[in-house]
């Protein structure tokens, strides 16, 4: 990000369940839940290669056994970008999150965990055609978890910019847990579309759960307000 520019995403995420991936990878009824999310993500370039990173937000939900309310994780951290180019760049990002009151992992219990540090590298493509503009970035991440077990996570996205008020997104997320004794394991897809209107965007999509191990297979629509300065 340019150095003074400031990005924020905000964002309501619907998501709920009424089956969930068994340890042997197996569809099964876990009796009905639902998790809902209002969350807000700030980005700061403080160099032309370092860019200060937060987000936070509110949380509730309930299943058959709980029901809860109240803060969302925390998170904060920096990206240095270390190759920067004008179609391909490279980061590494190093933070730190304090789990909230919802559920801080697929397979955990409400407010279950701790301290998290994270430690992740990006490494992205963009190209121009007669056709519009593509971009692609990998993300590859490892979390050292306190009160849940240590993850790692792949993470990808595609995008399309059909003219310039337009961008379509096709994203996965992946990763797994290694928790005892079955390591929970998931792969998300989340396809959406924004439109632009200058500085403000509107964001509007659906993510689904695709497969997984001990893990439930939520579903639901993905609401974001972007806002640049």
């Amino acid at each position: 990000m340019e150095s003074g520019r400031t990005q924020i995403i905000t964002k309501v995420e619907l998501q709920s369940a009424s089956k969930g991936f068994s340890p042997e990878g197996r569809l099964v009824g876990i009796g009905g839940r639902k998790d809902e999310t209002a969350s807000i993500h700030v980005e700061y370039g403080l160099s032309e290669r370092l860019t200060l990173q937060a987000r936070g937000g509110l949380t509730r939900g309930r299943d058959p056994f709980v029901d809860y309310e109240g803060r969302g994780p925390v998170e904060v951290g920096l990206r240095y970008a270390f190759v920067q180019r004008p179609q391909t760049i490279a980061a590494f990002y190093l933070g730190a999150g304090e789990a909230g009151a919802g559920r801080n992992a697929g397979y955990a219990v409400p407010g279950e965990g701790g301290l998290d540090l994270e430690a992740r590298l990006l490494l992205g493509r963009s190209k121009a055609t007669r056709f519009g503009s593509f971009f692609s970035d990998v993300q590859i991440a490892y979390l050292r978890r306190a009160g849940l077990a240590n993850e790692t996570r792949v993470d990808a996205t595609l995008g399309f910019r059909p003219t310039r008020n337009w961008l379509l997104l096709a994203q996965t997320y992946a990763g797994e847990a290694q928790s005892s004794p079955v390591k929970s394991r998931w792969l998300k897809a989340e396809v959406s579309v924004v439109r632009h209107f200058g500085p403000w965007s509107l964001q509007a999509g659906w993510r689904e759960t695709l497969d997984g191990r001990e893990t439930a297979a939520d579903r639901g629509a993905v609401v974001g307000i972007w806002r640049h300065f």
